[in-house]
């Protein structure tokens, strides 16, 4: 993989919010769930899709933290307009697993 510089590091914008909403999403080619999060004050609510079903139902997604790119161009995915990129890496058989911080922070905050 090629080297970045810090600087370039610098421009991915990846935040915390809660997410305050989740449904299924039916419509897309592979399994997703819509996800609506707070990123608070500065950027507000933004929604996204994301291929987490093995792991996330609305139920036990909603008022979980998360972390996600929020300036990424906004994507269309079916009938869906995605506006963030939820990160997450596969476990050992492919499924997405959240990155989430491991303790409280306020919604909104930058990593760094």
């Amino acid at each position: 993989m090629a080297e970045i510089s810090f600087d370039d590091f610098m421009k991915v914008d990846i935040r915390t919010g809660r997410v305050i909403k989740a449904e299924p999403f039916p419509e897309a080619r592979n399994p997703s769930l819509k996800v609506w999060i707070d990123f608070g004050e500065e950027i507000g609510v933004r929604k996204t899709s994301a291929q987490i079903t093995e792991h996330y139902t609305p139920d036990t997604l909603t008022g979980r933290q998360v972390m996600a790119v929020v300036n990424f161009p906004p994507r269309q995915i079916g009938p869906f307009m995605s506006e963030v990129l939820l990160l997450g890496v596969p476990d050992e058989n492919g499924a997405v697993v959240l990155v989430v911080p491991d303790q409280e922070t306020p919604s909104g905050g930058r990593m760094h």
